[in-house]
């Protein structure tokens, strides 16, 4: 072995013990008879002392040389130190080297390798090695690989087997693009990578094994920002002879003991909530309960009073934000200007400032008096001191708008802590959704989600208004988790391939082998997958997935580390009957 202990090992019940570490160079301070080098690995730091008098004038010379991020292996004796430093584990000792070796150089690296340091994020992914020398990324995938520990513990003691499901699979619709990887083989013909395994945990309840579970890649192509990347992994798992409330149980049960085993919190109460409260409520499928600031429907309050902005409106909804009334002209002005962004899309903004001396003031008093404004602070729940904002137009739209208002609100006001969970079950989703583009329904989870049994006549009437059987488990304003009841019968599958417009030969050559499979005794089944990487975030207290994967993509899903992807060659083309078409411009 290079060394006989680690760099964050030692303490002062190991003075006068010879030892050997190894590392790399963190820095080096050279007062010319005296040198320190502060030597670091995986699990620390420790100084390393090098005195006149003491060592070699040859090795002295040397220790003063070492450039940062050398590789060294150095032999001692375990000193107390004189200044001790309280900051490190191992700051009450050093090392009195004896040999020093340096096992390699290094260039200068291109930006500090510290907690705080002077490279930019482009820079620290070209060169994400160095980057994940860093203690504040370490311990993020330190954080990722006890989240793994830990679930897999959990999993197994509730008598989970973790199953590997195929990576080369068939090309599906529905949901996001599919990578496609072609056979050389069969030539013309493509694989694709998944975007989960949903057919095959299926599958797997028809072969029997109860309870599967694995932590798996999958794949989709679409765009990205800071909680995505085009392969992400996902604790999925499935289970059979179980109805919803099962797996709310067994994994609400996961989701806590993750909390404990790795944070040591005891997780509150989850709330529950349908999708059309959190619509009406928060104007989003993923509400962030850490605060309150839920819609005070005023359609009724606001119109007839002669605001036509108002009075033609579909919905007149606004929020409460509590202790706001102090906001001046020109921060309700800003509030006015960031909502009229295309990115949010209101053509405006009303508020009421509910004074202190009981008297309201609002952009639209020339239409409503004293007494209207007070029924709407009433109704609002509002107290002195606290500020109305107000949007209207169309429903859905508006919803929207003031559910990004609202997020923005309870950062403004200090209400989003990030060590703050908390944790809500959001049910009984729309089992369709209507796309303009294509003029047909869609899944809004996938075509093998169950509809509420009590609901499937409206499939023929009114398709829209069909719930089904569906579940997201949400944190803090993030969906870290979904799934369903499956269908697990022939006939309602095949009613359900109908009402999502596909011709009977089209789900045959889809999804032939799951029908089949479901004609030779399918137990009723559900399951859920939740998104690793956004859980390792949430609980790291971070808004970005990137930092909890070794080797992330970056925003326009290129490795820039090694330039992937890639041209390849013409022969590899050839091999694989590929042309690669000159892009029109459109």
């Amino acid at each position: 072995m290079h060394r006989t202990h680690t760099c964050g090992e030692l303490r002062l019940e190991d003075l006068n013990e010879k030892v050997t570490l190894a590392g790399w160079v963190q820095r080096v301070r050279n007062k010319g008879g005296l040198v320190w080098v502060d030597l670091r690995d995986r699990y620390g730091i420790t100084q390393l002392i090098f005195e006149e008098g003491e060592v070699e004038a040859s090795m002295l010379k040397e220790a003063g040389a070492l450039g940062r991020e050398f590789v060294v292996q150095a032999e001692g004796t375990v000193i107390e130190r004189t200044a001790k430093n309280d900051r490190i584990p191992t700051g009450d000792i050093e090392i009195r080297v004896s040999r020093l070796e340096v096992l390699n150089k290094a260039k200068v690296p291109p930006f500090i390798i510290e907690d705080d340091t002077d490279g930019g994020e482009d820079l620290r992914m070209k060169y994400r090695y160095l980057d994940l020398r860093r203690n504040v990324i370490r311990e993020k995938l330190h954080l990722r690989h006890k989240m793994m520990q830990e679930t897999r513990k959990y999993m197994d003691a509730k008598n989970f087997m973790e199953v590997e499901t195929p990576v080369l699979i068939k090309s599906t619709p529905e949901g996001a693009r599919d990578f496609v990887v072609p056979s050389r083989i069969h030539s013309g013909e493509f694989y694709a990578l998944p975007q989960s395994p949903q057919t095959f945990k299926q599958l797997l309840m028809v072969s029997g094994f109860d309870r599967y579970f694995q932590i798996v890649k999958c794949f989709r192509d679409e765009d990205l920002r800071a909680d995505r990347q085009p392969e992400f992994t996902q604790i999925d798992c499935e289970m059979s002879f179980v109805e919803q409330e099962d797996i709310l149980e067994i994994f609400e049960g996961m989701i806590r003991h993750l909390f404990k085993a790795v944070k040591g919190v005891d997780l509150e109460e989850v709330a529950r909530m349908t999708y059309a409260d959190a619509m009406r409520l928060y104007g989003n499928d993923k509400p962030d309960l850490r605060f309150g600031m839920p819609f005070i429907d005023l359609t009724a309050e606001a119109q007839g009073k002669g605001f036509n902005v108002f009075d033609n409106a579909e919905l007149v909804v606004g929020i409460c934000a509590g202790g706001a009334a102090e906001y001046t002209r020109k921060q309700l002005d800003e509030l006015t200007n960031w909502v009229k962004r295309p990115q949010i899309g209101a053509k405006g903004l009303v508020y009421v400032k509910c004074h202190v001396d009981g008297t309201f003031k609002s952009s639209v008093d020339k239409f409503y008096s004293q007494d209207d404004l007070k029924d709407w602070a009433e109704k609002a729940g509002a107290v002195p001191g606290d500020l109305l904002l107000v949007l209207s137009g169309e429903l859905q739209a508006t919803r929207k708008q003031l559910s990004e208002l609202r997020l923005k609100m309870g950062e403004a006001l200090g209400l989003r802590d990030k060590f703050t969970y908390k944790p809500l079950w959001v049910l009984d989703f729309p089992l369709l959704e209507w796309d303009e583009e294509t003029s047909r329904f869609h899944a809004m989870h996938h075509p093998f989600t169950s509809p509420k049994k009590e609901d499937i006549p409206l499939l023929d009437s009114d398709p829209g208004k069909v719930r089904a059987n569906a579940y997201d488990l949400v944190i803090n304003g993030v969906e870290i988790g979904g799934g369903s009841i499956r269908i697990h019968d022939k006939e309602t599958q095949k009613l359900m391939f109908k009402h999502l417009g596909f011709t009977e030969a089209e789900a045959q050559s889809q999804f032939g082998f799951l029908m089949e499979a479901f004609e030779y005794g399918a137990p009723p089944h559900g399951g859920i997958a939740f998104g690793f990487d956004r859980l390792c975030a949430i609980f790291g207290g971070s808004d970005s997935i990137r930092d909890y994967i070794a080797f992330p993509k970056n925003n326009a899903g290129r490795d820039v580390m090694i330039n992937s992807p890639s041209i390849i060659s013409g022969e590899q083309l050839e091999e694989l009957s590929i042309a690669i078409l000159e892009k029109k411009d459109k």
